[in-house]
């Protein structure tokens, strides 16, 4: 079997197992994956959903067959690094009690529940993803913390049929996928009022984000480079990192007053060594270049793994393994 397109599992033993993305997807395209079970005495109806919307774009299906396993799977490492980036962001962010909201990209919720809290009760925040099982976990910890104004929706960002109510707009590393960047941010600003801010944290260069780029270059050493045709979750978290790129993204796409601010800060990649190897080698450019690979990746595994903790031991300090990270703050606003 070839391994591009293949989504990397592991059996018993920690070896991969290999599984082609098109059966993944076409196995759940345009359907709701549910597990039901009826109560008969009660009549209560118990599911739990993981949805693959059906959009016929390609990267939202490769998010939702192999990627979102892989970051559920790692939510106790990456959901603490990109914290970090917004944790800098909100208290300077233009939120007011009884503000409208949309976040876009919002993954698992953690920024629309910070939002939430910020408009208060007043408020409302919608919280926008592709990808259903992130959804998941935001509507579980958003009932836990007793948020009523927050709402969450599977769909496209690129073509949700959103109305001009928002006050404002944000997105932490969620427009860097657009498979249109220019329409999916002219979409966003479709959701804002005149007048409303738009508030995006996007990767800087690849220089500035060794805890992305490392990894990969050492992998590099002894597997192929991705080819140009191999399966993805779309532009990749790199594409929005030159500012006048983006600059001309955004004024094509109707905003005005655009402007930057970078954001450093060291991330956790693992608390021992052991575990940030495993990060790399299931997360991230590293992550896809170890999954094209396919078999020779499997065969030199352990050659691998030797050359990744020699080249992460300066990396290690008490509280775990930690590694730059920086990124754009970018508003814009909708005129009006």
């Amino acid at each position: 079997m070839s391994p591009r397109g293949s989504c990397l599992k592991q059996d018993a033993s920690g070896k991969p197992i290999f599984e082609t993305i098109a059966s993944l997807a076409a196995a759940n395209r345009g359907r709701d994956c549910v597990h039901v079970r009826h109560l008969q005495k009660t009549g209560i109806l118990i599911m739990k959903t993981v949805r693959v919307i059906e959009t016929g774009n390609q990267y939202i299906e490769f998010w939702n067959a192999v990627l979102v396993p892989k970051f559920n799977s790692w939510r106790h490492i990456l959901a603490g690094g990109l914290h970090l980036h917004s944790a800098k962001v909100f208290p300077a962010l233009p939120l007011h009690s009884g503000d409208n909201v949309l976040d876009v990209g919002c993954g698992w919720g953690d920024t629309a529940i910070e939002l939430a809290r910020r408009v208060g009760p007043a408020g409302s925040v919608i919280g926008l993803d592709c990808c259903g099982a992130f959804l998941d976990a935001g509507r579980a910890d958003a009932t836990q913390a007793g948020l009523t104004n927050l709402t969450f929706r599977e769909a496209d960002v690129q073509t949700y049929p959103f109305e001009p109510v928002s006050d404002f707009c944000f997105s932490r590393f969620g427009t860097q996928f657009f498979e249109n960047p220019v329409a999916g941010l002219r979409n966003m600003r479709s959701a804002l009022r005149p007048g409303g801010l738009m508030t995006m944290i996007v990767w800087r260069a690849r220089a500035d984000n060794p805890w992305l780029t490392l990894s990969k270059e050492v992998l590099l050493r002894y597997l192929p480079a991705v080819k140009e045709d191999a399966a993805t979750c779309g532009p990749g978290p790199f594409s929005m990192t030159e500012p006048e790129t983006v600059t001309r993204q955004l004024q094509i796409a109707g905003y005005t007053d655009v402007r930057f601010e970078r954001i450093d800060a060291e991330v956790l990649v693992g608390r021992d060594l052991d575990e940030a190897v495993a990060f790399q080698l299931a997360i991230g450019p590293a992550g896809e270049v170890y999954r094209e690979a396919g078999m020779l990746a499997e065969r030199h595994h352990g050659k691998l793994v030797a050359a990744l903790k020699d080249e992460l031991k300066e990396f290690v300090r008490p509280e775990g393994v930690m590694m730059g990270s920086s990124s754009w703050m970018v508003t814009a606003q909708n005129p009006g």
